[in-house]
Parts: structure tokens; C-alpha cells; sequence
């Protein structure tokens, strides 16, 4: 708090916001390391999802395009393990409304949204953490990028970028509900339909047909779709374009309304 107040009085204004932020950033990755459930969550279950669904599914999943099911698997569970990794985000903001915290940022002279960037970078950094454990045990049962280090790094950032809309988006949800329990379920609800109604573990060709109309128009498959292209290689430049198009459209409604929300929410 101190930094904050410190960096505050200095001035100019782009300086203290990025200050605010880099301590805010700071306060929420020292919690999720002194917070044990936390740092399970960030660690083990992604690995878990990994293995789990490799060797549940690699055994009766051909897919074409990849030798090796868990090279078709791991984009989907990126995006899998970031979308339920951000549902804690929400419930972070509404444990902050609920305990108090909140208050006290609002008594410093920082802007509010530094309070909601300073969660969405330290959730990315955390993101890129997962990304990196994922990709390492990948590799150990057989991952490969496919595509050339260049792409393999535009993969990472591609992934990181979409956990920073799911963490707006959880945001939002969070201010919005403001019970810490229901925040959580808000946010892995739509997680969970979006992503067992996409191509994120078997090709889209093989749902049913009613599906495939909405598989493929789904956020998900656009995403998991992009990611698949930079890791195994062939065109990349439409579902990339596609992808991003995504992202950006939600970080367009989501940033906007979280702040204002969380302006309206700081002041009941």
C-alpha cells in the first residue's frame, strides 16, 4: 500500500498507473503462493489434465492431421486449464468486495482500473506458468511443436492472450454476483459448455450434425483451432486473424463494463 501511495504522488499520470498496477500484480501472485489450494490449483491440475485425457481418449481417437493424439489434445487444454483457472479470478474480486478490500484500495489515490489490469497481468503470468507445465509434460508423453519455435511462442502468447479475456470476463461476472461461491460457479459454467461442445477433443466432423453448426461458430474451437495450426504446423494466418478477432470483441465488452461495474460495486 505504501508503494502505491508512494508512486501515486509522483508526477504525471502514466506512471503511477502502471506503478498501481505492478503492485497490485504483486499482491495477487504473493497470495497465490502463500494461499496452498491455490498453488494446487495453478500446478497440478493442469497436469492432471494432461495425462487424464491423453491416456483416457489416446487410445480410441484418431485424428487427422496429427500422428499423435496428444499433439491434436494439448491446444484444447490450454485453453481448458486457462478457462477454469479464471473462474477463480471472480472469485478473487468478490472475496475482495466481500472482506473489505476493496474499500481500502478505493481509500488510496490509484485508479480503479489499475486494481482490475493489476489482476488480469498477474493471471497471465500465472497463465504463462501453466502454458509452460503443460507444454513440458506434454512433452514427456510425446508433444511436439510441429511448426518451428516461432510459432511455437506465437502459440504461448495466443494462449496467454485468451486467459487475459477469460479474466475479464470473470471479472465482470465476479462484480457482478459478489458472492465468492457463486462467482466460481459463474465462471466455469460457461467454461464447461463451450468447451465439451467444441473441437477441443474430437474433430467437429464427428458430432452430430444439429452440433456442428454452433461447434464450429464456438469461441473455443476458433481458439483451440488457432493454437492447433501454430503447434502442428500448415495455414495459420485466417485462424489466427479469427482467434484474435475473438478476443479483442470480448476484451472490447468486457474491460469496459468490468470497470464500470466495479466502480458502481466500490461505491454500495
Amino acid at each position: 500500500m505504501t508503494a502505491i501511495t508512494g508512486a501515486a504522488a509522483r508526477p504525471g499520470r502514466a506512471v503511477p498507473a502502471l506503478a498501481s498496477v505492478a503492485v497490485i500484480t504483486g499482491r495477487n501472485l504473493r497470495r497465490l503462493i502463500r494461499v496452498p489450494t491455490l498453488l494446487v490449483f495453478a500446478t497440478v491440475q493442469p497436469v492432471l489434465f494432461v495425462l487424464l485425457f491423453s491416456y483416457a481418449f489416446g487410445g480410441a481417437i484418431r485424428v487427422p492431421g496429427a500422428s499423435r493424439y496428444v499433439d491434436y489434445l494439448l491446444p484444447g487444454i490450454f485453453v481448458l486449464s486457462i478457462g477454469f483457472g479464471a473462474s477463480q479470478t471472480g472469485v478473487a474480486i468478490a472475496e475482495d468486495l466481500a472482506t473489505g478490500m476493496i474499500d481500502r484500495f478505493r481509500s488510496l489515490p490509484i485508479p480503479g482500473a489499475a486494481v482490475l489490469a493489476g489482476r488480469v497481468v498477474a493471471d497471465a503470468l500465472r497463465n504463462l506458468f501453466v502454458v509452460a507445465l503443460m507444454t513440458g509434460t506434454g512433452a514427456a508423453i510425446g508433444f511436439r511443436f510441429h511448426a518451428g519455435p516461432a510459432a511455437a511462442l506465437a502459440a504461448v502468447a495466443l494462449a496467454v492472450a485468451a486467459g487475459a479475456a477469460f479474466s475479464w470476463l470473470n471479472l465482470l461476472l465476479g462484480l457482478a454476483v459478489r458472492d465468492p461461491e457463486s462467482a466460481g460457479l459463474a465462471g466455469l459454467l460457461p467454461v464447461i459448455i463451450l468447451f465439451f461442445t467444441s473441437s477441443a477433443l474430437v474433430p467437429v466432423a464427428t458430432m452430430p450434425g444439429w452440433l456442428q453448426a454452433f461447434a464450429r461458430a464456438n469461441p473455443i474451437t476458433v481458439i483451440t483451432g488457432a493454437l492447433r495450426a501454430l503447434c502442428l504446423g500448415g495455414p495459420t494466418a485466417r485462424p489466427a486473424a479469427e482467434a484474435v478477432a475473438w478476443i479483442l470483441c470480448l476484451l472490447a465488452i468486457t474491460i469496459p463494463a468490468a470497470v464500470v461495474r466495479y466502480r458502481h460495486a466500490a461505491s454500495t
